[in-house]
């Protein structure tokens, strides 16, 4: 019986090794310049932050020291973690020693457990904002420096302890041998580290932005039992510009300040930020709670007539579209940043708690996976800075200013239908680009390992 073999000619097989290699220096340098993007866009947008709160007056606010932290912490990120990360994951395999692996990894955990506690720190001190009506007043550098600190003192704990002696067996043969540069594997360390910096920061942000969310519909169901329009007369929203905001995540736009969730059902006083200059004096009166709260001022039409001008009534058109605008867009806001933080860091730190508990996996899932999880989770260090500055009119003033200048800034016409719009199309841009830059970066992955 014959057999017939199939042979390739020398020239057959050079030309396959030759497309072979070929294809693969194509999907080098993809993944490279990839992941060098992703590393320069992260610098950008957090040295825009910190450059925007040291160089502009109103920024510099107690209410914005969180997202200064959160902008340091993301460019040592982007400074210290990134670039050993891509050169880590394009020559795919750890050739810097078991040395610059301590270095690597203690940087790693440090930066990015600093980034996410930031996270629950801004909910904690929003939450605070919607639910205690004299914390405002209260909140004072020493109180945010006190959270600060505490946020870098349990990162630094979380991160050095493997160097402590918190590493399992196989840490340098995994570095010598198998060319893998992985944090200590020890099941006790991962539980620990994993916990104290994803899944209980992760379940207290959802139930604070749930209860903030609590709060604004309570506000929304006393305000309409509360405002009643009578005949004869006219209901204006008296719409008053006050230092005393509600701190939101960049501490510094114009939104509700509400009390707590029992003083809004006995006693409604929640303030409403941006009036008309020709508001009268009497209509910004503090409560009897020391605070000052917003009232719905019930004029007669005569009256009313008589004292408004033309110009003030079309400001207070404006103000009261973009407040209501403003609050739905917000809403979505919430939602849109707490998905994007659960996408970005969930599948890693599922994965970082699975391969301690099960050895067969770790042999059985390709480094790639693990290399995708983990840039994933740098990516919310680039976007943080979008998300905690998009609703923010001083920092896109500021951002304006360092893009364009101060004269063609001002040059441009400013309204309401303009910022709404600026608005949405952020939002379209960076969800969109999200999604794009994941397509991305998982095709230029795939023929790796």
């Amino acid at each position: 019986m014959e057999s017939a073999v199939q042979t390739l000619s020398p020239n057959e097989s050079f030309i396959d090794d030759f497309d072979y290699e070929t294809r693969d220096l194509v999907f080098t340098i993809m993944t490279a310049t990839i992941l060098a993007v992703l590393t320069l866009c992260t610098v950008v947008g957090n040295v825009f932050v910190i450059a925007a709160i040291l160089l502009e007056r109103n920024l510099r606010s107690v209410g914005n020291y969180l997202v200064f932290s959160l902008a340091v912490a993301d460019l040592m990120v982007a400074c210290l973690v990134m670039p050993l990360g891509a050169v880590y994951v394009v020559s795919g395999a750890w050739t810097l020693g078991a040395g610059l692996c301590d270095v690597w990894t203690i940087a790693d955990v440090l930066c990015c457990t600093a980034s996410i506690l930031h996270l629950l720190a801004i909910a904690v001190d929003r939450f605070w904002a919607v639910t205690n009506v004299d914390y405002i007043h209260n909140r004072n550098a020493r109180r945010i420096g006190t959270m600060i600190f505490g946020i870098w003192l349990v990162a630094g704990i979380v991160s050095l302890a493997p160097v402590l002696g918190w590493k399992d067996p196989d840490f340098f043969r995994r570095i010598e041998e198998d060319k893998s540069c992985l944090i200590s594997q020890d099941v006790s360390y991962q539980v620990f580290a994993t916990f104290a910096t994803f899944y209980v920061p992760l379940a207290l942000i959802l139930v604070l932005y749930w209860r903030i969310f609590q709060v604004r519909l309570n506000l929304k169901l006393v305000a309409r039992k509360r405002i009643r329009r009578k005949p004869g007369n006219k209901v204006v929203l008296a719409l008053r510009k006050t230092s005393d905001k509600m701190s939101d995540k960049s501490g510094s736009t114009r939104s509700l300040t509400v009390p707590s969730t029992n003083e809004l059902v006995t006693n409604f006083s929640s303030e409403v930020s941006t009036s008309s200059p020709n508001a009268s004096p009497d209509r910004g009166a503090a409560n009897n709670n020391g605070s000052v709260g917003d009232k719905v001022d019930i004029l007669p039409k005569k009256r009313l007539h008589q004292r408004e001008s033309i110009e003030a009534k079309r400001e207070r058109k404006a103000a009261k579209t973009l407040a209501i605008i403003t609050g739905a867009i917000y809403t979505l806001y919430q939602c849109f940043a707490i998905s994007l933080f659960v996408i970005c860091w969930l599948p890693f730190f599922i994965v970082a708690l699975l391969l301690p508990l099960c050895e067969s996996c770790r042999e059985d899932l390709p480094n790639i996976v693990n290399n995708i999880f983990l840039w994933l989770g740098y990516i919310n260090s680039c976007v943080n800075p979008i998300i905690y500055t998009i609703f923010s009119p001083d920092f896109r003033t500021a951002f304006k200013r360092m893009l364009l200048g101060k004269k063609a800034y001002r040059s441009q016409p400013k309204s309401p239908q303009r910022l709404v719009f600026l608005l949405l199309s952020t939002l379209f841009a960076l969800t969109v680009g999200t999604a794009w830059k994941g397509g991305g970066q998982s095709n230029s992955f795939r023929k790796q390992d």
